[in-house]
């Protein structure tokens, strides 16, 4: 039988198990501590826990903590880190340093269902979701993880078509036996799966951010095709019932794709779409991924769009972009890197 993780347990879950192997109580709240605060690497390093507990402990479990098999670092010190999944399958963890903050974007699912036109990770198609282990493991196994200032569940995979497995790694984060981290420190990027999303709304206090690349609902249905089943008009309506403020922030995304969604028709509806919400708009450059007819957007066209947005009222950002040396696009070092897995299975 494999190890089973101790990484995306709550501390009553790991009650359960030191109750079962016969071990005093507040064993339970040592591992958490070695888990969650001192970042231990294995049971064997636990060590205010006796020797005989810990090897009990080791018979069937692991701390869960795996390490990445592959590190792509750019010229701006952005960094890519290829994890592998048990299924021999790889998800992308990305680091982003910037002089007053340090963020790691991370993935929620191998693949994705979600099938949008400009995603690379889309066009893997849907292999497996993560387990809450494999969520947190993102963020304990990096090297900069004590440097970390922001999390942002923005990686491969639609968050709240995993969204139990993402709400229990957002509990164990902001747990006070857990990492102890602020929510206004979290972001989780959904396309807007309605029935997910009303429950990630009352269930956690993270901050959201929404994408959007279109305020016509046709248009944006090329883009995206869950439009059809989840339409935009939905997902404002059910924003509209939540309090969004200094606590908790609203944002919005919005790719600019040259010639289809960057014009003054479209900002001047997104303007009037988004009037009455408390929120902000990140205007994000298309980063090409093969054999797809999008560009990116002019810096003319970026600027006249963020300006007009903000002559209305929203405020607007324009997002700088990183690590265009290392294969930006969300999917493509670990496209790449499953197409050479399988290929060196098959020879």
């Amino acid at each position: 039988m494999p190890l089973m993780p101790l990484l995306g347990k709550s501390l009553d879950e790991l009650k359960d198990i030191v109750r079962s192997f016969g071990m005093p109580p507040f064993t339970a709240k040592q591992i958490a501590e070695w888990l969650y605060k001192k970042n231990a690497d294995s049971i064997d390093n636990m060590t205010n826990i006796s020797k005989i507990n810990r090897d009990t402990l080791s018979r069937q479990y692991r701390t869960g903590r795996t390490p990445f098999v592959q590190v792509a670092e750019s010229s701006d010190g952005t960094k890519k880190y290829l994890f592998k999944t048990a299924d021999n399958r790889f998800i992308e963890t990305v680091y982003i340093p910037e002089p007053d903050r340090a963020t790691l974007c991370v993935s929620s699912q191998v693949g994705c269902r979600m099938n949008c036109l400009f995603c690379m990770t889309g066009r893997q198609g849907f292999a497996a979701q993560l387990s809450t282990d494999e969520i947190l493991n993102q963020m304990v196994s990096v090297p900069e993880f004590d440097r970390l200032t922001n999390i942002v569940y923005m990686g491969m995979g639609e968050p709240l078509d995993n969204l139990d497995p993402v709400l229990k790694s957002i509990e164990l984060l902001t747990a006070d036996d857990g990492m102890g981290w602020s929510p206004r420190r979290i972001t989780l990027s959904t396309i807007g799966l309605t029935a997910g999303l009303k429950t990630f709304l009352e269930k956690s206090s993270v901050h959201l951010a929404v994408s959007l690349h279109s305020p016509f609902p046709a248009e944006r249905g090329k883009l995206m095709p869950i439009e059809k089943a989840f339409p935009m008009e939905n997902i404002l309506a059910e924003l509209k019932k939540y309090d969004f403020g200094r606590q908790r922030r609203l944002s919005f995304e919005y790719i600019l794709f040259e010639g289809v969604n960057d014009t003054r028709r479209h900002a001047v509806r997104l303007a009037k779409l988004l009037r009455g919400l408390d929120c902000r708009v990140n205007l994000i450059r298309f980063h090409p991924i093969p054999d797809v007819a999008l560009g990116c957007s002019d810096e003319i066209n970026i600027i006249a769009f963020r300006d007009y947005l903000t002559d209305n009222g929203i405020v607007c950002t324009v997002r700088k972009s990183r690590g265009e040396d290392i294969r930006a696009a969300c999917g493509m070092l670990s496209t790449l890197e499953c197409a050479k897995h399988s290929k060196d299975t098959h020879t």
